[in-house]
């Protein structure tokens, strides 16, 4: 007799365990340090857009997601895509952005940037589409974004001596300071409305100034090349003082060619193209 219910106890905690297993997993605390933007639902299952700083502005946005069903449960095992695309009075264009994929040691949260070129206004919008799927079975949903204009000039969008139209955006510093701080920018390429493929092999050369302090610059700064890993730019920013600085940038081609961008003089205080930092 004891024999039978302790069985029937281990056959109750086995089938217990394979419930549990087959649930989807609820990982609230994935989000921790983030700030819910918007969610996007179509019924079946919802979207949910975060940020640092709980917004989506100009410039480079480091975007995370959480893909959930109706009831909240988070999913853990789904292929996602996003198309960015803005819907003008004339026109449509997208923008550069990553493929999505799974946050290192996360089990339900997804990761990628995009480059918004233009805020959005009530006439004209971005709109953020996704493909997806789960367990087999592909969905997708897409809904109207807000994207605002950033505090700071962090993007630079020209055509170049070679007849090519980049794109250069800022991703670091995001909280410069009184420090050599590391700089990080994406350098992209329009090859047509729809497509930005990321531009190899060039590099950023920079020159901060303090136009407020007699433009004055700094020491020590180290111009931005390629990691090949994950094909950011990356170099040093040496910032001496609080306040505004405009940071020069001219962007040089493989052959060492410069594309854009002019060397700042006695004569010439600043190149056509910059980003701004103030703190």
């Amino acid at each position: 007799m004891n024999f039978l219910k302790y069985a029937g106890i281990i056959m109750l905690v086995l089938f217990a365990m394979s419930c549990k297993k087959d649930n989807p997993i609820n990982n609230t605390n994935e989000t921790d340090g983030l700030t819910l933007v918007q969610t996007i639902a179509n019924g079946k299952h919802n979207i949910k857009l975060y940020t640092e700083s709980g917004k989506l502005q100009t410039g480079y946005n480091k975007v995370y997601l959480q893909l959930t069903n109706a009831d909240g449960s988070s999913i853990d095992n789904a292929q996602l895509n996003w198309k960015p695309l803005m819907h003008m009075m004339s026109m449509q264009h997208a923008c550069p952005n990553s493929a999505i994929n799974k946050v290192a040691d996360k089990t339900s949260l997804y990761e990628g940037y995009i480059v918004f070129q233009m805020p959005g206004s009530i006439n004209e919008y971005w709109e953020l589409s996704f493909d997806y799927t789960v367990a087999g079975t592909s969905y997708n949903v897409s809904s109207k974004i807000e994207v605002s204009a950033a505090a700071k000039r962090n993007l630079e969008s020209f055509r170049g001596s070679d007849g090519n139209k980049y794109v250069i955006a800022l991703v670091t510093p995001t909280k410069p300071k009184v420090a050599l701080n590391d700089m990080q920018a994406m350098v992209f390429k329009m090859q047509d409305m729809m497509t930005f493929p990321i531009v190899d092999g060039y590099t950023v050369k920079i020159d901060p100034r303090m136009p407020g302090m007699g433009n004055h610059g700094s020491p020590n700064n180290v111009q931005l090349t390629q990691n090949n890993a994950d094909k950011i730019y990356q170099g040093k920013l040496s910032l001496t003082m609080t306040g505004y600085w405009k940071i020069n940038l001219q962007l040089v081609d493989a052959t060492g060619i410069v594309v854009k961008g002019e060397e700042v003089t006695s004569a010439n205080e600043s190149s056509s193209i910059y980003f701004e930092v103030e703190f």
